[in-house]
């Protein structure tokens, strides 16, 4: 039932009496269904999100372009296990095009990640070179619209 997942994702918090009014099932068929996508690992867990500028002003967020070298037997999978286990990591990608690995940091100031990218990151073995950048605001994540301001009534921003 991929409509379960996709209305999960807008709204994670929709009970099961609501599911099961728009897809026309019992709130137990409901349930049932997303303990069995939850069983399987479809479903990997539930999260917030979350508007920083409202929650903590302090919170910086960067994406790391990361060219690495790939290991025999393994290719980039030891190199991005690894990098994962670190807590300022929110995700990881492997990529195609300029660089191997799209990493997704977050930290309490700058000078959090830029140590985290010079004193960790940068110093995995296979690790070639690192490129940062940090995000400066966040529109739409998830689906979900962040910045939901009302127009100016001069038509200015």
């Amino acid at each position: 039932m991929s409509d379960i997942v996709k209305i999960l994702q807008q709204n994670a918090r929709i009970s099961n009496t609501e599911l099961g009014e728009i897809l026309g099932i019992t709130p137990a068929e409901a349930e049932a269904e997303i303990k069995r996508l939850e069983k399987e690992g479809v479903i990997k867990g539930y999260s917030v999100i979350v508007d920083d500028e409202l929650y903590d002003k302090s919170t910086v967020y960067a994406t790391i372009e990361l060219k690495v070298t790939p290991q025999r037997d393994c290719g980039f999978d030891d190199i991005a296990k690894t990098i994962m286990m670190y807590d300022e990591v929110e995700s990881i990608s492997l990529m195609s095009g300029a660089y191997d690995l799209a990493v997704e940091v977050k930290g309490n100031n700058l000078k959090d990640v830029a140590l985290f990218v010079s004193e960790r990151l940068s110093t995995i073995d296979g690790v070639l070179s690192t490129a940062t950048h940090f995000i400066l605001k966040k529109y739409k994540e998830k689906g979900i619209f962040i910045d939901r301001e009302e127009a100016d009534e001069r038509g200015l921003c």
